[in-house]
Order: structure tokens, then C-alpha cells, then sequence
């Protein structure tokens, strides 16, 4: 186990891994994207309260559901890096921070387009809103401490060390709506015992979140392919590998 695990440790192997993986990634991705789409723009009946504005829940839930996930990965990564030294664990949370600051900026977005027509107000200091805001400004710290320090090497420890402490909001971003009053409404895709959607919305909506995780999974192995080769660009396995490439 620990052979294996310490396999991701080595740059050329994950370099390589990214690579033969991203391709299926992409296209899986395409798939899904273009199937859940479909499915919830023009096969899904619209909303008997909400009419078709309920339809920006398939943007909007799976980008929120994705900041939270790659946040988790990223500060798994830092923790991984903090404990073991495995510089590939770094480059993963690092490649892993601009994708989660994205999904969260698009989940913010979409939902105040959402919020809008339903409460009246672009924006409101509800608990869910708040924390998915301080979780954006937590990768946004995290990039800047990345840059801040002169070391690349205390910068990275820097900013692991948030990643990890931060951690401690995602519980809070998902169970606030039960924890406190707030506007905004309660889980939908995690009541599998009795779901708040009909199937025939609910269906494109998982499509969704699968499209999200594979767009997710796909940017991650293209970042840390570019990652890997500014970090590791003096090693010989480049080398050999650029020379590979030419001929």
C-alpha cells in the first residue's frame, strides 16, 4: 500500500498518469456536459413555482457542490505534503486552487442570478452565501500566499497550512441551512430516501454534477502536467522526454 502510495510521489510517474488520463477525462466530460444540458434544458417540465428560472440549478448546484469538493482535495493535498513531504501532493493542491476559486465564483454568480427573482435582492448575508464567500476568499489567500513569500518553499508550507486550518468552513457551508435560519433552501440531491425533485429533474441535475467533477478531474491533470514541468524542468527525465518529443 505504501509502495503504491508513494508512487504519486514521483514527478515522472504522475506527469505520465495525467497524461494517458486526461483524454477519457475530456471526453467523458463532453458527454455528460452535452446529456445533462439537454436533458434539463429542453426535456425537463419547468418548475410549478419557480417556472424555467429553476433551471439555473443545473449550473449553479453542481459549482457550488464542486468548490467544496476541491477544496476538501486540495487541503487533503496539503495535509499530505505538511506530513509526508511529497512535493506531488503540493502541486496537486496548487493546480487543484484555481478550479475551486472558479467553482465558487461561478456558484456565487449563478446564485445571485437565482436570487434575484426569487428574494428580491441580488445578494443577502445568509449563512450558506456567507460562508460560500469566505470560502472563495480562502483560495483567493491561498494563491496569494503562493506569491507572497520569497521562498517557494515557505510559501507552500504557508499556504497548506490555511488550506488545512480553512478547511474547518466546508461543514459549515454545508450544514448551515439546517444550523440556522437562512433563505436559502435545503438539500436536494443528498435526501436519496424521499429527493425534493421528480426524477425527471433530478436526473439531468446528477448528469450535471458528473459533468462538473469529470471538468474538475480533466483541468486538474492538464494544471498539473504544466506544474509539474516548471517545477521539474532541469531533471533529466524532461530532458529525455523533450528529446523523446523532437524525434
Amino acid at each position: 500500500m505504501f509502495q503504491w502510495f508513494h508512487r504519486f510521489g514521483s514527478a515522472p510517474y504522475l506527469y505520465r498518469l495525467a497524461g494517458r488520463l486526461a483524454p477519457w477525462l475530456g471526453g467523458l466530460c463532453l458527454l455528460s456536459l452535452v446529456a445533462g444540458l439537454y436533458l434539463g434544458l429542453v426535456v425537463a417540465p419547468a418548475d410549478y413555482e419557480q417556472g424555467d428560472s429553476y433551471r439555473i440549478i443545473y449550473i449553479h448546484v453542481p459549482a457550488a457542490w464542486m468548490s467544496m469538493f476541491v477544496y476538501v482535495v486540495m487541503a487533503t493535498s496539503s495535509a499530505v505534503f505538511l506530513i509526508w513531504r511529497l512535493k506531488m501532493a503540493d502541486v496537486v493542491a496548487l493546480a487543484s486552487a484555481p478550479i475551486g476559486a472558479a467553482f465558487t465564483a461561478v456558484a456565487l454568480i449563478t446564485g445571485s442570478f437565482w436570487g434575484k427573482p426569487m428574494w428580491g435582492t441580488w445578494w443577502i448575508w445568509d449563512a450558506r452565501l456567507t460562508s460560500e464567500l469566505l470560502l472563495l476568499f480562502l483560495y483567493l489567500g491561498y494563491l496569494a500566499l503562493r506569491g507572497a513569500l520569497e521562498t517557494p518553499q515557505s510559501a507552500a508550507r504557508a499556504a497548506a497550512i490555511l488550506a488545512v486550518v480553512g478547511v474547518v468552513n466546508i461543514p459549515i457551508i454545508h450544514y448551515s441551512v439546517e444550523w440556522w435560519n437562512t433563505l436559502h433552501q435545503p438539500a436536494t440531491i443528498t435526501k436519496l430516501d424521499k429527493p425534493s425533485m421528480h426524477i425527471s429533474m433530478l436526473r439531468p441535475l446528477l448528469l450535471m454534477v458528473l459533468a462538473f467533477q469529470l471538468l474538475y478531474f480533466y483541468n486538474l491533470m492538464i494544471r498539473t502536467r504544466t506544474l509539474i514541468l516548471e517545477k521539474e524542468g532541469r531533471a533529466r527525465w524532461v530532458a529525455e522526454l523533450a528529446g523523446g518529443e523532437r524525434d
